[in-house]
């Protein structure tokens, strides 16, 4: 079956083109999606230890498109037909300190009706796959269901700022902030990383969120881009 998701475009006061987390358009392939497990390694092993906040992470689709498209795992989201602004990278449990858990417990496939609920907002079925098996198997009383519902939900919640109009002006890493932190009552610019890649093309934003899902400000530790960096945005040759 395909389904298909069309992002719906909000008009506010003062914030023209907010909109919504959906993908621009989306269209999943019929049948079985594989994955295969995805397991710890040498330098990424298993660590059960308690969880003291949650980053959700939110990928720049068409950079990422950019920098993979020529990668046979990245057909769903980057060709086809099908277009994403920002897609869903994960909901990650952190630890207490600078260490996070990760891998805690064995996973078994995610199943198919799961991936399929969440492959609009995760483009990727061995993505869904892996964020299961490294960050879902932490948190105690999930499933893959549980998992990406939750996950699904803090991401279906975001407002963007008008990304184009970003794109053409000069900007800095705390202007982008500043501008997320405008459309998403609750969230401040101090909650939330962002990151780019090597040439300064922005990549990721990772928003800080204490044990009850609830917007907080980042630790200092957490990493990304120092707010006065500049950043530029890629609109996907437009």
């Amino acid at each position: 079956m395909t389904m298909i998701r069309s992002a719906i475009v909000a008009l506010a006061l003062f914030v023209p083109a907010v909109v919504q987390a959906q993908a621009y358009s989306c269209a999943a392939p019929a049948g079985i999606l594989p994955v295969h497990p995805d397991l710890p390694l040498p330098e990424q092993p298993a660590r059960d230890i308690p969880i003291g906040s949650y980053t959700l992470a939110i990928t720049w689709a068409p950079q990422y498109c950019h920098d993979n498209s020529d990668r046979e795992a990245s057909q769903l989201q980057c060709g086809s037909g099908n277009r994403f602004g920002f897609t869903l990278h994960g909901l990650w449990p952190d630890g207490v300190g600078k260490t996070w858990p990760q891998y805690c417990r064995a996973a078994g496939i995610v199943p198919q009706p799961v991936i399929r609920e969440h492959l609009c907002s995760t483009p990727s079925a061995q993505l869904i796959q892996h964020e299961w098996a490294k960050h879902g198997t932490c948190m105690p009383g999930y499933r893959p269901a549980k998992f990406f519902a939750q996950s699904g939900a803090l991401y279906a919640k975001l407002r963007y700022p008008d990304m184009d109009a970003l794109s053409r002006a000069p900007l800095t890493a705390g202007g982008f902030a500043a501008a997320m932190a405008r459309v998403n009552p609750g969230l401040g610019a101090t909650m939330m990383r962002v990151t780019a890649n090597k040439q300064g093309w922005l990549d990721e934003v990772w928003i800080c969120l204490d044990r009850r899902f609830r917007y907080r400000r980042c630790p200092v530790h957490q990493g990304g881009l120092a707010p006065a960096a500049t950043l530029k945005i890629w609109r996907g040759g437009r």
